[in-house]
């Protein structure tokens, strides 16, 4: 299944493969909702990824089906000189092509696109829970500069 791998924009007859895949682990199982029909949420927030020019959802291909995904969020900054910033959020890959190679192949091909957006810092972030997953970054390269925090807002 993995021999060809093609990297394209998500379309929005992908979002129920991606969501599947975010829902796919004990933590995403917690914040997703991996149903049928998904709720309309996840296409609302497909289109305004979708329409951002500053934002692409981003999926692995291989023999028509998707088995990986991320999202890439280009933010301008006024440190270092002005200059812009890749954000990779939502790294996910098909448990039933893990340890095939396709998350690196993913990584590196945002990676290239960070810089052909003349990105000067490419960022991510990774939940403490998943050391395997801060483990695959590190050696990709990344290292941990800072601490991470987040304040969960409850949705009204």
């Amino acid at each position: 299944m993995t021999e060809t791998i093609e990297f394209r924009r998500a379309r929005r007859s992908d979002v129920p493969d991606i969501v599947r895949m975010l829902a796919d682990d004990e933590l995403g199982r917690q914040r997703e909702s991996d149903t049928s029909p998904l709720p309309e949420s996840y296409l609302l927030a497909f289109d305004a990824i979708d329409g951002d020019s500053n934002n692409e959802l981003v999926v692995a291909e291989s023999a028509g089906a998707v088995v990986g995904v991320l999202q890439l969020t280009f933010i301008p900054y006024l440190t270092y000189c002005g200059s812009w910033r890749a954000l990779i959020e939502g790294v996910r890959i098909d448990r039933k092509v893990r340890s095939m190679g396709i998350g690196r192949k993913l990584m590196a091909w945002a990676i290239e696109r960070a810089k052909q957006r003349a990105c000067r810092i490419v960022e991510l972030t990774s939940d403490k829970k998943r050391p395997e997953a801060i483990r695959f970054y590190e050696e990709l390269g990344f290292v941990p500069t800072h601490e991470g925090l987040k304040l969960h807002l409850k949705s009204s």
